[in-house]
């Protein structure tokens, strides 16, 4: 028998996987194609003060290996996922999970913080500071390490729940950013998001998305997640949930050894929604094949 338990600032995942922010919706929609409580957790669509209809149409375009997207946060506001979604998605999943939250000011991550602070499915609050696809808000945050850590501490100031900074690999130096989180308070680290990307139609000269840039995403910026993963692990005590490109079950044992405790999986779910359980389903045989028993014995383990 191999363990896939990992410990997550005291909350025990059953595997390290977890759908990321974005990708899986509040995870009723996927409970009607299998259990999901077969995942370790997952973090549910990121949610802001107010409701946001997100970024005109078209907001997608296909890439060599991945793919270009341009929401730019729709959801439906704060107290609305509270009084509506978090019950729906409670009757499908029953372990605890992240919410990921988002703002265009310290106020608004702070009004967020503190609302879902009270819900209590809710075991990592994972404040977005890295969202490429709003203007004046999310990445703002997270391309300065000052700015990154001021969110840190006001949110830190009115939660009692593991705070996760998500990190922007939209930068020069990420370790400066995720240390400097790390001294503001925060619990651990999440990265990568998405990189920036652009495509332009050939018949038509113009950008295919409408808000001309977005967050690139897919299994062609696994590798710099992999670089970024291993960089922070060397400068940080926190623990790191890894993701950026994952789609294999060998992906997730590659981020753990670079120094992720858990995984989350994006961009794969949209291409394929049983993406997560395949990855769960194949783990225990990629941990026989390279002899691994234990999960929790790899972690940062390219750095031995």
């Amino acid at each position: 028998m191999v363990n896939t338990k990992v410990i997550l600032s005291g909350i025990t995942l059953d595997n390290p996987v977890i759908p990321a922010s974005g990708t899986f919706g509040y995870g009723y929609e996927f409970a009607e194609l299998y259990d999901i409580n077969i995942l370790g957790s997952f973090s549910f669509k990121g949610t802001t003060k107010e409701p946001r209809f997100g970024n005109p149409t078209p907001r997608i375009a296909e890439c060599t290996e991945g793919m270009i997207n341009s929401v730019g946060l729709q959801n439906p506001g704060m107290e609305k996922v509270i009084s509506e979604e978090l019950p729906k998605m409670k009757k499908v999943f029953h372990k605890p999970v992240l919410a990921n939250i988002s703002g265009f000011s310290v106020e608004e991550y702070v009004y967020c913080a503190e609302r879902i602070n009270e819900e209590e499915q809710v075991g990592i609050i994972e404040v977005n500071v890295s969202c490429p696809n709003v203007h004046h808000g999310g990445m703002s945050f997270g391309t300065s390490p000052e700015a990154a850590a001021e969110v840190t501490k006001a949110v830190k100031a009115v939660t009692t729940k593991p705070v996760y900074i998500k990190l922007s690999p939209n930068v020069t130096d990420i370790v400066a950013i995720a240390k400097a989180c790390e001294d503001a308070g925060a619990d651990g680290i999440s990265l990568i998001n998405t990189l920036m990307g652009m495509r332009i139609d050939l018949k038509t000269g113009k950008p295919v998305v409408a808000n001309k840039m977005g967050g690139f995403s897919g299994k062609a910026i696994f590798p710099v997640a992999v670089r970024m993963v291993y960089q922070v692990y060397e400068a940080v005590k926190v623990p790191i949930i890894g993701m950026g490109g994952v789609s294999t079950a060998e992906d997730v044992v590659e981020l753990m050894l670079a120094g992720a405790t858990a995984v989350q999986v994006g961009a794969a779910n949209l291409v394929d929604p049983f993406a997560c359980k395949n990855i769960i389903e194949a783990l225990p045989h990629v941990m026989k094949k390279y002899g691994i028993k234990d999960l929790n014995h790899i972690i940062g383990g390219a750095h031995k």
